[in-house]
Formats: structure tokens, sequence, C-alpha cells
């Protein structure tokens, strides 16, 4: 069989990296670090979780869940080691940052047919089959390489990286544990605020320093990654009705919903670091601590990880990459994961399972295989290929699915179900 090339082992070239190990195709899969980093990864391993360690609902009631649910049905690799390296989030399914990317390290180097490389690849000229998978923090050479390749400008946004903190430095007698509405587990600490105490944090978000532009940096974020100082400028009550909801969750001292929440959930199995969920930031650090002062039960807190902001890069797929997320203007040159525009830990791996599957069905000379436009799989892949205008990075959700009647939680759990039994049948076939 003809050997493939992947370039970048982040979660989609390692979940295409075992797919086609899998099914019989050698592989070498090449690697810039941990000779050369990146702006925001910490370890030399493979699927390093950058952003936060949860990936999502597991509930099929939910986008997320239900590409899981998929994802599962095709066998992923990735989410296997994601259950065997999970701590406690409710519904959600979060995994031990470390412990997960060590086991997808360890998996991909004890395969007999990878052949991992460890350097940077500083362009696209590669003989035979090949697959783009650099992610968001692609390198300023290979970015270069690619512009050239397709005589077009790269499309940028900007992500950052929540606050972690060790949980064993906190004062957690001033929070409450509970999920949401009394769904599941009570796996998230709840820091409630009064109104003074909510007002008092958004004007300090305004006011607080922010680091200085890099010269990559813009002023365009992901709207579903957006850092809070940029929320709280959206006005005084963005934040409460966004990443501090109360909504659902009963302050047990009070027995009433407070003004608005902070939660923190699980990072790590041994229980220690807890992020932050939805502080992503790009206050200064000397801010970031100061930030903690204003958040009750906060003030001494010892930080693990401080909030960074670091450049993404996407490409136009739509009019740049085929159905089978294969360059247009070169055979056998594919892309897969956030590089090609979809944005998540799940959709990466997703992606990375999808155009693994086209990369086969290439080289066999089958046609592409687009799966079911009902299932988010599909959704995801007319998404990236049919687009016509203000292409933007997008998450799994269920405005991507044949609309449905009924109430919204009915459309939900109908479409879930339409989606599941429209993959049963691709499959069968």
């Amino acid at each position: 069989m003809q050997k493939i090339t992947i370039v970048g082992g982040g979660l989609a070239g390692s979940e295409a990296a075992l797919q086609l190990a899998g099914r019989g195709y050698e592989v070498d899969l090449i690697e810039m670090r941990p000779s050369v980093m990146t702006e925001a990864h910490k370890s030399p391993y493979l699927a390093e979780l950058v952003c936060s360690n949860s990936l999502k609902s597991t509930r099929i009631e939910n986008a997320s869940g239900l590409l899981k649910k998929e994802l599962n049905m095709l066998g992923c690799r990735l989410l296997e080691i994601a259950e065997k390296s999970k701590v406690p989030a409710g519904h959600a399914l979060a995994v031990d940052r470390e412990l997960f990317a060590s086991n997808v390290s360890r998996v991909v180097q004890e395969h007999k047919l990878i052949n991992l490389v460890e350097e940077e690849k500083r362009d696209i000229l590669i003989s035979g089959c090949c697959v783009i998978a650099t992610g968001p923090l692609t390198s300023q050479a290979l970015s270069k390489s690619i512009q050239d390749h397709f005589s077009k400008d790269h499309l940028f946004f900007y992500d950052a990286i929540s606050i972690s903190i060790n949980i064993e430095t906190v004062d957690t007698g001033v929070m409450f544990k509970a999920s949401r509405y009394g769904k599941g587990e009570a796996d998230y600490f709840n820091i409630p605020f009064t109104k003074e105490e909510y007002y008092r944090l958004v004007e300090f978000l305004i006011s607080a320093p922010k680091t200085e532009k890099h010269n990559f940096e813009s002023s365009s974020f992901f709207e579903a990654c957006l850092p809070v100082e940029v929320a709280a400028q959206r006005g005084v009550e963005t934040l409460r009705y966004g990443i501090m909801k109360p909504k659902g969750l009963i302050d047990p001292l009070t027995g009433v919903e407070p003004y608005a929440v902070i939660q923190l959930r699980q990072e790590t199995r041994s229980g220690e670091m807890y992020g932050l969920v939805g502080f992503q930031s790009r206050l200064t650090r000397k801010a970031q601590r100061e930030l903690l002062g204003v958040i009750p039960g906060l003030m001494n807190s010892e930080i693990l990880r401080w909030a960074s902001i670091h450049r993404n890069t996407y490409i136009d797929s739509p009019r740049l990459l085929d159905e089978r997320q294969m360059s247009k203007m070169k055979d056998g040159l594919f892309f897969a994961g956030q590089i090609t525009g979809v944005e998540g830990y799940v959709e990466s791996i997703a992606h990375g399972l999808i155009t693994s599957r086209n990369v086969i069905a290439y080289l066999k000379g089958e046609e592409s295989i687009i799966f079911p436009k009902e299932t988010i799989l599909g959704a995801i892949q007319r998404y990236l290929i049919n687009t016509e205008i203000n292409f933007q990075p997008i998450n799994a959700n269920f405005g991507l699915l044949p609309r449905v009647k009924g109430n919204k939680r009915e459309r939900k759990s109908r479409k879930a179900q339409i989606a599941i039994d429209s993959m049963t049948a691709f499959l069968r076939k």
C-alpha cells in the first residue's frame, strides 16, 4: 500500500493517523514539537488540549454529544482514549489533559505502521498522498507555503485560554457544588455573586490592562471563545446572560438563584487543577492576579495555568478544497482539522476521521464519502463544502441539520434520533 504523510500531530492528525494505520496503511506522522513549540502548547505530547479540558456534553440532545455518538459508531480512536483519561464533569466529557495527551502519544508511537517524525515541516512540497493537519497554530514557514500554493490569503481569528487554579488554595466555603437544574452529579464549584459583586467584576474587566498586541494579532475573535473582557465591554449584563448565567443553580444558603455565578470545572484526574469556565482572557498576568482578588473565594488562589491569547489560522475551505477536503489545485493534498474551519476539540477529531476515510476512497479510486445530511458529521462536511459567503469557523450545532417540527426540546430529540437512524442505515450500506 502507498505510504501516507500526515503533517501535524494534533487531534485531527492523530485521529487520521490511527484510522489509516488501523486499515493497513503505513503513515509518516510529522510533528514539529517539542523541537519547535507554539505560542500556546506546553508539553511535547501529541493531541495536547490547549484551551480547556472539556470535550463538552455527552447527551445526544446536545450537538456535541450527538457528534460523539456518531463518532463512536465509526470507531473513533481518540474518543476511546478520552474515556480512559476522563475526570468528573457531570454530563460533559472532560479529561486530564496531560494524561490524555500522553496516552495518545503512547498509542501512536506503539503502532507498528506509524512512523513519528519529530521535526518542523516548512513546506507542502511532499510527493504522494499527504494530509495537512497543522491546526490553528500552523508555523509561519508552512503557512507561507500553503498561502503560496493557493495564491490566496489565509483567514485569521484569535483564541484565548482560560485561567486554571489550584483548588486547594481556594476558599470553597463561599461556594456550592451543583449541576445546573440538578441534572447529573454536582461536579462544578459555583461561586455566587451579589449584584454589587458582579458590577465590581465587570468594571474591573473593562478597565484592567490587556496584553500588548503582537504583530500577528487583530481584533477578530471567534464568538464561541470570546475573551471575558471583550464580552464585558459589550454591555454590563452580557456576562450575566452568558458565561455567568445563574439560571438553574440554587444557592443552598439562600434558597434562590444568585445574581450571577462563576463555575469552576475539574481539569485533572488528581482533582487539583480547576478552570474558570468561560474565563478565557488576554489580560496581563498582573491583571489576572488582581482579577482573582475580586472573585469571592479566589483571592489567595494559586494560578496553575495563565490565560493567554494565540493566533488561530484557517483556510477558505469552500473555495480552496473539494468535497474530499483535497486541494482543488493538487491531487492527493488533503487538509484536516481546525485549519479547514472546524472549531472545537471533538469537531477536529471528527474531521480527522472524515478526511482519513476520504483519503482511502481516493487511493482506491472510489467515490467521496459524504455522510448523511441528517447527521452532524454530514452537516459539517456540507458546511465546509457549500458555504457561499462569510465563511467562519463552525462548531457542531443543531442549526446545521434539516428542520423538524415540534418545540425546542422535541426538535433536538427528534433530530438526534433521525441522525442516529441515518448513520445506522449509512453504515449498513
